[in-house]
């Protein structure tokens, strides 16, 4: 499956209100006819604090994560040029105000209870420099992964490693252009339990880890929506 994730601010005249209510609303409803188009989620920021730990955190502040699933990436490119493809384009010049783009290469790595109301927190990952990029991935995808669900109260997480960037939309940079590597979705019962899974011994084991081969964690609360289920 190809998925693709936006990284998103508003225009900075329109409120948070505004920016949500159109997002959710009329750019859903655009989104949902894109042919092809698997399955579409929206997470709106609510809360930007370093919630459960003291972290280096990066300078990037966002409004919102769009990720869409296509079975590939020609699928993809396909969507966009048809009308309803254009239409959408038209609609994200109107209220965002920058939007950059990665491809990443997913894992599910705790599947988060569908039928449960969670907190959702997502984070940017930037590694350190002195760690090369396939030591960073085998470190986050193994041992990271393996201690991640050893911390009790963790309901789900994905792991997003990025693959492409695209700053702005359309104009592919290399990592020196937008600097992540990886984006975490992590599902708790609420900002309690989050506090106290990583101020548990397993979670500070974990976070010793993390220190290894992560220079900065950017984290937001955010607000889930799921617009298009699953498509088989």
């Amino acid at each position: 499956m190809f998925v693709r994730s936006g990284l998103i601010k508003k225009k900075p005249e329109w409120s948070d209100e505004d920016f949500r209510r159109h997002w959710l609303g009329h750019h859903a409803e655009l989104a949902a006819r894109l042919p092809g188009l698997r399955r579409y989620e929206q997470n709106h920021v609510t809360d930007s604090l370093q919630r459960g730990f003291t972290y280096p955190r990066g300078p990037e502040q966002l409004d919102g994560f769009s990720m869409l699933w296509f079975d590939s990436e020609q699928a993809m490119r396909e969507a966009i040029r048809t009308e309803a493809g254009q239409a959408l384009v038209a609609d994200e010049n109107h209220f965002i105000g920058d939007l950059r783009i990665v491809t990443i290469d997913q894992v599910e790595v705790i599947e988060p209870e569908a039928d449960r109301s969670l907190l959702k927190r997502m984070s940017l990952l930037k590694r350190r420099e002195d760690i090369p990029a396939e030591e960073f991935k085998s470190e986050w995808r193994q041992e990271h992964a393996h201690l991640v669900k050893r911390v009790a109260g963790v309901r789900g997480y994905r792991q997003n490693l990025i693959v492409g960037r695209e700053a702005p939309k359309g104009h592919a940079v290399d990592r020196d252009g937008l600097p992540i590597d990886g984006i975490v979705e992590l599902w708790f019962d609420d900002t309690e339990s989050l506090n106290a899974a990583f101020a548990s011994p397993k979670g500070q084991t974990l976070m010793t880890h993390a220190r290894e081969f992560i220079a900065e964690i950017t984290t937001f609360l955010v607000e889930r929506h799921v617009i298009v289920g699953a498509r088989g």
